[in-house]
């Protein structure tokens, strides 16, 4: 809607998911106890030019928030308010030239907070709240500046506080314990996680169809973002579009060389909606056939795929999936001679670690590499229900005299965002196609 900034436009089906998930966070607080969420800075990109502005995914995740010198504080059981928001009071002169604020008034009805005030008074009130808190949570370490300033108000709430009352200086890290609420998703996030997968996908598949020799890696690139603005959506991530021998680099993003017919193009990229993010890697031919070498490489790195996806399972450890990969692109490099040995060996002394150098996935969410641990105790922890991952398994065939000369230069990685389900994994991203007849008939359209 017009003459609305943009967190006044958040669904309002999220409210009730946001207030759980504050809810939730106060209960493992308890009482005496405050909890501090500062928004991300806006960064500049060159002299006064800023990079576009995305909040930080705690805060996100929390308030729905998206505008920068805010800060969240929740206070568990106060009678005044549990629920406060310090943000930019509404200035006509500063909308004219950057766009609409929410404003400290309406604030608390677009976030479902207690009260709001404006951050320019935060220096007189936030100490007052601190007072005979045993403990504040915390992150420190993200942002020296609101760090100092956090310490200075310490110290007034200290010199301030009643002699019976706490001594606020108990910092407890709140990145551990909103990590853990992260990993495990709702129903909310992941329908919002559908939406993404799904315009990833068709991003993937319109790059397919555009896709031709000659073409260069950024009109593909340009392809992708295309596809996720019309659909008032951006990138989660700078796109990897890398032809040829590039496809072998795991962060290319230069994306400025020509594709070259009879070579493959490896696209990784992602769309990112209302905070949640797609990842898809898929690796296809320039001119939309493979040829017999790409063919065999290609269906190692599927196979490896499609055994890891099957390990996805409730009550798996998360190394299960990245394991089944790892087997069948060992024996699938010995098969075709850039490895010789035992199976079991060759696997127990990560012979492979030249052409396959990273894990076979990571958790997915608000940020495409995802927090959460991957172990608990010193153990790879057990897969739940409702945990979102990308399994991406790869073969990065570089120059080596030691590789075959048809299979040199070849780089392939295909990457789907999985859930775990009591029924078995959930494949978000099936709308793009990897089985090597469906890409060639795709891309033939």
């Amino acid at each position: 809607m017009k003459g609305q900034s943009r967190t006044q436009r958040f669904s309002k089906a999220m409210a009730t998911e946001l207030k759980r998930r504050r809810r939730a966070l106060m209960r493992i607080m308890g009482d005496n106890s405050i909890a501090l969420i500062p928004a991300s800075r806006a960064s500049v990109r060159s002299n006064d030019t800023e990079y576009p502005y995305r909040a930080a995914s705690n805060m996100l995740y929390m308030t729905g928030f998206d505008e920068p010198e805010a800060l969240m504080v929740l206070i568990p059981n106060r009678r005044q308010g549990q629920y406060i928001m310090f943000c930019r009071e509404r200035d006509p002169l500063q909308e004219t030239w950057h766009g609409r604020r929410l404003g400290v008034e309406d604030a608390p009805e677009a976030l479902g907070a207690d009260d709001a005030f404006p951050i320019s008074d935060i220096d007189d009130i936030l100490p007052g709240l601190l007072e005979n808190k045993q403990a504040v949570f915390h992150t420190l370490g993200k942002d020296q500046g609101f760090d100092a300033r956090l310490l200075d108000w310490l110290n007034k709430a200290r010199s301030s506080r009643r002699r019976d009352g706490g001594d606020p200086d108990a910092f407890i890290s709140l990145d551990y314990h909103l990590h853990e609420m992260r990993v495990h998703k709702s129903r909310a996030e992941l329908a919002l996680m559908r939406k993404a997968a799904n315009l990833s996908a068709s991003a993937h598949a319109r790059a397919m169809k555009k896709c031709k020799p000659g073409m260069y890696e950024y009109e593909l690139e340009a392809e992708l973002i295309a596809e996720y603005t019309a659909n008032r959506a951006e990138h989660a991530f700078a796109p990897i579009v890398g032809g040829g021998e590039n496809g072998c680099i795991l962060h290319y993003t230069e994306n400025d060389d020509v594709l070259v017919d009879n070579e493959l193009v490896l696209i990784d990229s992602g769309a990112e909606v209302s905070g949640y993010a797609g990842d898809i890697t898929r690796t296809f031919p320039v001119n939309g056939v493979f040829t017999e070498a790409q063919k065999t490489v290609y269906n190692i790195v599927l196979e490896a795929q499609l055994a890891a996806i099957e390990a996805v399972k409730i009550g798996n450890h998360w190394n299960d999936p990245h394991e089944a990969a790892v087997k069948v692109l060992t024996k699938g490099l010995r098969d075709i001679g850039v490895l010789k040995g035992k199976l079991p060996t060759l696997i127990k002394e990560e012979a492979y670690r030249p052409y396959y150098m990273h894990r076979t996935g990571h958790w997915l969410g608000m940020d495409v590499h995802d927090v959460g641990e991957y172990r608990l105790n010193g153990d790879w922890r057990a897969l739940e229900a409702g945990m979102v991952l990308t399994v991406e398994p790869g073969l990065y065939l570089g120059n080596s005299r030691k590789i075959p000369k048809q299979y040199r230069n070849i780089g392939i990685r295909i990457e789907d965002d999985v859930v775990v389900t009591s029924k078995g994994p959930e494949v978000l991203t099936s709308n793009v196609p990897k089985n090597i007849d469906d890409i060639e008939a795709l891309m033939r359209q």
